[in-house]
């Protein structure tokens, strides 16, 4: 089950995060493909040139990213290759690289998981952060050996890690291997606990805080309180995906009770997907309304988003289009870039205003500098506007 949240990225740090984005590997590609199969994870390789543009915007611009390191520090061994040195020269023998960057997702054996071409923003790097990953899947190697009777705690371990990191459900296994311990206390289960909590609409997430002193101890502050983070936002999403009310309370209350420093923020971001998905347009304008007060204010980008989302999901309401047509004026304003008044210029039109959804579409049309495809996307709306 999969859901994205759609102000919010949920994610899990891991060694060393400094949230300063991605964290690569110091050392040549074998050392790393070595620290990858060590971890069971993807090892994933920026193959770049230093003379290459796109190489260095996504270097300077989104490699650095807060959200972009979080999902990648946690899923993967980051690498960054320079391919017209010897390193990088060894590694193209084995993988081709034959345009600049190269971006290569390799399991832990060394065999491709993905590959593509090209530099990405933040959104198409996460992106592909989780088509590989939904390409990676070692469970079934420990399911064969659970299945012939094999309970040897490692094993058992490493079986439910796996199934967590393809998004599989672990429960069962989990709560089998509980039933059968007499002692949940010791470090080893401690840490069984740790790994298998994965929604917070379960017995074993319970555990987690009941053990959670002990738990810290072990593990650390920071995993404990992503891993809570990340099981709230999986009983959410399954609220959102039945539209249950129990289990949406429950989400908030148990995000509320274990982590009240970060619960304004979830709060908002539960509340109006929540609300979108079950079509309350009433309580997603005011949740919405309130979020843009404290925490968009004035950042053209996120209102911009906001806009979009609020005339992509309630379009027919007259009431919550204005308010997109409001936030997507204050974006364009303060941003001032082409595609923000186009987003405007869509709105405008969807709300019956043609006269002023031309001028803002010739506006982005005058602001195009992103590239054929932003002034392509002026020209075609205002044309569709001309011709009513």
């Amino acid at each position: 089950m999969r859901f994205i949240l759609s102000f919010l990225f949920f994610s899990i740090g891991l060694t060393s995060i400094n949230a300063q984005g991605i964290e690569f590997f110091k050392g040549t590609w074998e050392e790393a493909l070595a620290e990858a199969k060590k971890q069971d994870k993807i090892l994933f390789v920026d193959a770049y040139a230093k003379w290459c543009g796109p190489c260095k915007r996504m270097a300077a611009q989104v490699f650095p990213l807060k959200e972009v390191g979080d999902v990648y520090n946690e899923h993967f061994i980051n690498l960054k290759l320079d391919c017209e040195k010897a390193d990088g020269i060894t590694f193209r023998k084995k993988y081709p690289v034959q345009a600049f960057p190269t971006l290569y997702f390799l399991d832990p054996n060394g065999e491709i998981v993905h590959r593509t071409k090209g530099g990405r923003q933040a959104d198409g790097l996460i992106a592909l952060a989780n088509e590989a990953m939904s390409k990676y899947d070692s469970s079934a190697d420990y399911a064969t050996e659970y299945e012939k009777g094999n309970r040897d705690p490692e094993l058992v371990m490493n079986y439910v890690k796996a199934l967590n990191k393809s998004g599989k459900p672990s429960l069962k296994i989990a709560n089998d291997y509980i039933r059968s311990q007499k002692d949940m206390s010791t470090p080893e289960n401690l840490k069984f606990i740790l790994e298998a909590t994965s929604e917070a609409d379960s017995k074993i997430f319970d555990m987690l805080i009941q053990n959670k002193a002990a738990i810290v101890e072990l593990e650390g502050q920071e995993a404990v309180d992503k891993k809570i983070e990340k099981a709230c936002n999986k009983t959410l999403a399954k609220a959102i995906e039945f539209e249950s009310a129990d289990l949406f309370n429950e989400a908030k209350s148990k995000f509320a009770k274990n982590l009240p420093s970060k619960s304004a923020t979830f709060m908002a971001t539960a509340n109006m997907d929540y609300y979108k998905a079950c079509k309350d347009c009433k309580n997603y304008l005011k949740t919405i309304t309130a979020y843009v007060k404290k925490d968009v204010k004035n950042d053209a980008s996120k209102l911009n988003k906001t806009a979009i989302d609020i005339a992509g999901s309630f379009s027919d309401d007259a009431k919550a289009m204005k308010l997109a047509e409001k936030y997507a004026s204050k974006a364009a304003s303060n941003g001032g870039l082409s595609k923000y008044y186009l987003s405007y210029a869509h709105i405008l039109l969807k709300n019956g205003k043609k006269s002023e959804a031309l001028g803002a579409a010739q506006t982005a049309l005058e602001k195009a500098d992103g590239g054929p495809n932003e002034k392509s996307a002026a020209e075609k709306l205002i044309s569709k506007i001309k011709q009513g």
